[in-house]
């Protein structure tokens, strides 16, 4: 089939387009810029002129495709609650391009809007949530309430491996380097979900080709949770600075704006998507990336 991809030539959006070629499917990439251009059509695919506020550009490529996978998201944390209304709006016109058809319509939302007691799954939902990025979640079942046949995809709050430069995992070791030390909240016991991004990719893949019922949650999560103070005990020593506990006030002064990030606790099982779409993640864990070349090498 031929897909639309917004987002194709992000760091999720690269892998999906690849994984999408690599199965014999057409893809129709966003594109903004020429360099956006240039990378879809080196990579053998198509580009589609055009960028998230450009609602007409969005209609147009999903009428030209079989069916939307929506990866695009402007992350502008000056402006984040601005970017997740935004968000909603997108999924709004390219629904309005979709509805009477039966064209799949995958649209990406995170498990990181959780953070409870207990396992997240796919089967939860928020009502009234005053976390901006609810908006995605909200628009989706707006586009469920229109027949559109939508699924959406919740990526992990890490979503790691090579060229990963604005996921959770290289602004935890940038602020770890500006600060010098690597840092946790009280016990550092909170959890992380995580994906290596080639087997978020292969799931979108196999989510679009297995028909699936209206308003479908799947769980883009290879690992439930890792520890935090794991992932911070490792920076500390690959950055060979102290690992230190911040009560939650010192935290706030060390972390900033992703405070709310360094202190989530969102176990999250993809026991359903595995059995629904037969996905078994194969690629490294977020430690075994941690321990690897890329995330401390000199281009990060």
């Amino acid at each position: 089939m031929k897909v639309f991809v917004t987002g194709a030539t992000g760091f999720v959006g690269t892998a999906v387009v690849q994984e999408l070629l690599e199965a014999g499917h057409e893809v129709l990439g966003l594109a903004r810029s020429e360099e956006s251009v240039k990378k879809l059509i080196d990579a053998g695919a198509e580009p589609h002129h055009g960028d998230l506020t450009d609602f007409e550009s969005l209609k147009s490529g999903a009428r030209l495709s079989d069916a939307v996978i929506h990866l695009g998201f402007v992350h502008d944390f000056g402006r984040f609650q601005e970017m997740c209304i935004l968000d909603g709006e997108v999924i709004g016109a390219i629904g309005d391009a979709l509805i009477g058809t039966e064209k799949p319509f995958l649209i990406t939302s995170g498990t990181a809007l959780f953070s409870k007691n207990g396992i997240t799954t796919e089967k939860d939902r928020l009502v009234n949530h005053p976390h901006p990025r609810i908006a995605t979640e909200n628009a989706a079942d707006d586009q469920v309430a229109k027949g559109v046949n939508v699924a959406v995809i919740r990526l992990s709050p890490s979503v790691h491996g090579e060229d990963d430069k604005i996921g959770f995992v290289p602004l935890f070791i940038r602020i770890a380097k500006e600060r010098g030390v690597s840092a946790i909240i009280d016990d550092g016991n909170n959890h992380w979900p995580a994906v290596h991004r080639l087997d978020a990719a292969r799931l979108y893949r196999l989510a679009l080709e297995k028909p699936f019922e209206n308003g479908t949650r799947y769980h883009a999560v290879a690992e439930e949770g890792i520890q935090l103070k794991k992932v911070a005990a490792e920076i500390a020593e690959r950055l060979r600075i102290p690992l230190v506990s911040l009560n939650p006030e010192e935290a706030e002064q060390h972390f900033s704006w992703f405070t709310h990030f360094a202190k989530l606790d969102n176990q999250s099982s993809s026991a359903w998507t595995r059995k629904a779409l037969d996905w078994n993640p194969v690629h490294p864990t977020l430690l075994e990336d941690l321990k690897g070349p890329y995330y401390f090498s000199e281009h990060q």
